[in-house]
């Protein structure tokens, strides 16, 4: 909890920090990365950077906790807290690290505002800081501790035992420890990252979803290599890197597996809507929910530009017809095939069971969408889950 005085503090100055926290951020990775280069080359994700999601996410999310604490000072956003833990915990944040981001943001603070920042404002924001670092610390120490790791000890080395083209663009990874021990525990819809040495001696990470149930023995991963373009920058590296590089025998650095889109043992209706590649935490789900014998009704969900462009489409139709009660609807804006449905996910027609909660995974603007439609058909907002790929741009500017 924020204190009183530090409370009023940020209250009137919030409009001006949040005013300039795009600056404040930029700024910030500039003096962080003149500082630590390291940091850039082998933690954070270069294409972010370069198309300034990064720090689009980063502003958000602060000014979204700042919010918080002035306007409902009982409670925490612990939903935005937990999904950038699980983002931590899968990179190997420490708690150390925090203290050379409080460095630099603080700086960059102070260089911005300039005279605005006296000292009372900046031991109110100081607070603000250390609250949501000490927050996600403690979290990511529990995410450690699960997996029975050191803080920060994520990284195994994994073996690639089998290769499938599943589309142009998608490829799917099978992978086991290469040391033979068991594969580390995870739950339906959670993602590891996988770190590459590229051609520059970078160690770049990437988060890709297990698209394997927790019951299979080998661990897969499906990718889709990344085209740039003049709005979202270069190509992926890692994912062109895997695809045109990685082939069976090969070993992979990953990270023991975390996520909070985690499909709860229910007997719950579900939906589960995605989009492109956002199908593989759902193929883990609905492999889960096989083996389990899930009974109540599932309804089954996808987008995709063709069904040649639909990663997985086989598997996703026939795990959905494992299930005693489930039906599978597929979108394409393009070819479709008979029985399936044509442009954008529409749900006018799907019916929804009372108490059913949903599950998205896709593109920003497929997610509010489809969000959208379900709350118009009286699904609640807190039953409504969702998973990006990339930084968390939504809910930090929720």
């Amino acid at each position: 909890m924020l204190s009183e005085k530090s409370t009023a503090t940020v209250r009137a100055t919030l409009p001006a920090v949040g005013a300039a926290i795009g600056d404040i951020t930029e700024l910030f990775y500039t003096k962080l990365f003149t500082a630590h280069p390291e940091l850039l080359r082998d933690l954070f994700n270069r294409g972010n950077q370069n198309a300034g999601l990064q720090k689009q996410a980063l502003a958000g999310s602060i000014a979204t906790f700042a919010t918080h604490l002035v306007e409902h000072p009982d409670t925490r956003p612990d939903v935005m807290l937990s999904r950038i833990a699980h983002k931590h915990a899968s990179l190997g944040v420490t708690r150390e690290q925090y203290a050379v981001v409080h460095l630099h943001l603080f700086a960059a603070m102070a260089e911005v505002l300039g005279e605005a920042v006296t000292p009372e404002v900046a031991q109110a924001w100081d607070e603000v800081y250390w609250l949501m670092a000490n927050a996600l610390v403690a979290i990511e120490e529990r995410l450690y501790a699960g997996h029975r790791i050191a803080a920060g000890d994520v990284w195994r080395e994994w073996t690639v035992t089998g290769r499938s083209e599943e589309t142009a663009d998608c490829t799917t990874f099978s992978l086991t420890p290469a040391d033979g021990a068991p594969a580390p525990a995870h739950l339906p819809g959670q993602y590891v990252s996988v770190q590459v040495e590229l051609p520059d001696g970078a160690r770049q990470i990437r988060q890709y979803s297990l698209s394997s149930s927790p019951g299979s023995a080998v661990r897969t991963i499906t990718v889709k290599r990344v085209h740039g373009a003049a709005a979202t920058g270069p190509d992926g590296e890692v994912s062109n890197h895997l695809h045109a590089h990685v082939r069976t025998g090969h070993t992979l650095r990953v990270s023991a597996p975390y996520g909070d889109l985690v499909l709860e043992d229910s007997d719950a209706p579900l939906l589960l809507a995605s989009a492109g590649i956002g199908c593989t935490p759902m193929l883990s789900m609905l492999e889960h929910l096989a083996e389990t014998g899930h009974a109540s009704p599932v309804t089954v969900l996808h987008a995709d530009r063709s069904p040649a462009d639909h990663p997985l489409r086989t598997d996703h139709r026939a795990l959905t017809h494992k299930l005693a009660d489930a039906t599978a609807t597929f979108w394409y804006e393009e070819s479709a095939e008979p029985g399936d449905a044509t442009g954008l996910m529409d749900l006018s027609e799907v019916t929804v069971a009372p108490g059913a909660r949903a599950y998205l995974c896709g593109p920003l603007p497929f997610m509010r969408s489809v969000r959208e439609q379900l709350i118009a058909k009286g699904v609640p907002a807190a039953d409504i889950h969702y998973e990006v790929f990339g930084p968390d741009l939504w809910l930090a500017s929720a």
